[in-house]
């Protein structure tokens, strides 16, 4: 096709679809339907715990109104790292709720599932051999991060949904695991001779839905053509414009003008943001550079510990002038009652809102002390019984210690909650966050196709 026309309902599967704007965004002759379901904003957590990034009920509903609606005219529906994480766990449990609502929907569809696991033995021979490298500002790679991973995903390029789509035209939907985000929508223009740098930063915009509209939004439609693609949000409310497209290019990148992935990167140099109308934004100009050797991120989750947290709020002008000594003394007090404290194998931090809490030392604003601040403390240690001792132990030294020109000899902290100590858990960490060299971009991900059944 010269011009074909992608639909995403919303940044996020399960953030919550507006039925008709999507239904809008159909009958303007939106031939497929993308929407991305996976992030590592959230931290490494579900990954090494197998969470999901929304409930299984908001996807239930999400699902419903997609498959109804891609069902009635007759468009196929790709799903990129599903559950968030994108685990081969996950991807399955989404066939079978897919499944379930189809047969709600008395619809039989053809669904192909992709896997992005990986595995560790791989990692340690690709390791071994030199072909990993850190992700941006990773540390180096030890062979122990290897070993000590519970889970390990690869961000899939376009490639792998690609074969899905030669080899299966008739395919109803494709569920994916770990995915680069703009995977999927590169993937379908690659079927219709779209310059790859159009494609690319097309699925940059519009893997997050209509974020880049004014105001933001959810659903979103592009048209692609060889050499250029247009944005229009389906909410008749909301506005596309150079300015917010050309912002929006800049979301989560460490720099405006070169974006690396899978494969290659996007280069946008010489990107033309025009407005075609008061709604519509056209874009060209983008490039893509090919790497000489194909490279994909891994990600991996280990157990880092147990934490448990206390918050509470400190109004005492004296105090707080001297929080931070305070605090210091409060963490050399309690490594004198646990020594995991003092080897490091257990940790306490500080959060104090309204002094820095969001932006630390990096904070380049350093105003007079607040009227109030709030201090969160967290405890991380080696088991669940030793993180609510180290921080039970914590809490009573915030609200009993002595400090230099105390006037009241109690209620200088204020706790919200009860129970004052409150256990979360496991705690984890990316064990890996590298990039890995391929022998070819589809090694990793095998796919199933799961026919239709009544």
């Amino acid at each position: 096709m010269k011009e074909i026309r992608i639909l995403t309902p919303i940044g996020m599967l399960g953030y919550g679809v507006p039925e008709g704007d999507f239904e809008a965004g159909l009958e303007a002759g939106a031939q497929v339907v993308i929407v991305d379901s996976g992030s590592t904003d959230p931290g490494p957590y579900q990954l090494g715990l197998g969470e999901t990034l929304a409930k299984p009920e908001a996807y239930a509903r999400d699902l419903r109104i997609l498959l109804k609606g891609c069902r009635a005219h007759g468009v196929p529906l790709l799903i990129s790292s599903a559950g968030g994480p994108g685990t081969a766990e996950q991807v399955d449990d989404m066939v079978r709720m897919i499944q379930e609502i189809a047969g709600q929907l008395a619809y039989q569809p053809k669904i192909a599932a992709i896997y992005a696991d990986v595995d560790a033995a791989l990692v340690s021979e690709r390791f071994a051999a030199g072909r990993i490298e850190p992700c941006a500002s990773a540390p180096g790679l030890t062979q122990e991060d290897i070993d000590q991973s519970v889970r390990i995903v690869a961000q899939m390029g376009a490639e792998p949904i690609l074969r899905v789509l030669r080899e299966h035209p008739d395919v109803d939907v494709v569920v994916a695991g770990r995915a680069y985000d703009p995977a999927p929508f590169a993937a379908f223009c690659m079927l219709h001779g779209i310059e790859p740098g159009i494609y690319w930063h097309m699925g940059k915009i519009m893997e997050c839905g209509g974020v880049c509209a004014e105001p933001k939004g959810k659903v979103i439609l592009a048209t692609v053509r060889a050499d250029s693609f247009d944005l229009e949000p389906m909410n008749p409310a909301a506005r596309c414009t150079p300015t917010s497209v050309a912002a929006h290019t800049l979301y989560e990148k460490s720099r405006p003008d070169l974006l690396p992935g899978p494969g290659g990167v996007l280069d946008l140099g010489n990107s033309r943001y025009e407005a075609l109308d008061e709604r519509r934004v056209r874009v060209s100009g983008s490039v893509f550079r090919p790497s000489p050797t194909y490279q994909v991120k891994l990600e991996g989750a280990a157990l880092e510990g147990y934490r448990t947290i206390f918050i509470g709020g400190v109004r005492d002008p004296i105090l707080i002038g001297m929080i931070d000594a305070a605090l210091g003394s409060i963490r050399h007090y309690l490594h004198g009652f646990y020594p995991q404290m003092a080897t490091g194998e257990a940790q306490l931090n500080f959060h104090v809102y309204g002094k820095h809490a969001v932006m630390g030392e990096r904070e380049p604003l350093r105003q007079h002390d607040p009227h109030e601040i709030g201090v969160l403390g967290e405890v991380t240690a080696p088991t669940q019984a030793l993180a609510n001792a180290i921080c039970s132990t914590a809490r009573i030294a915030m609200l009993h210690m002595p400090y230099p020109g105390q006037l009241a000899t109690g209620g200088n902290f204020a706790i919200p909650l009860n129970p004052p100590e409150n256990p979360l858990g496991p705690v984890c960490r990316f064990s890996l966050y590298h990039l890995m060299e391929l022998d070819s971009p589809q090694e990793l991900f095998p796919y199933r196709i799961v026919e239709a059944r009544a």
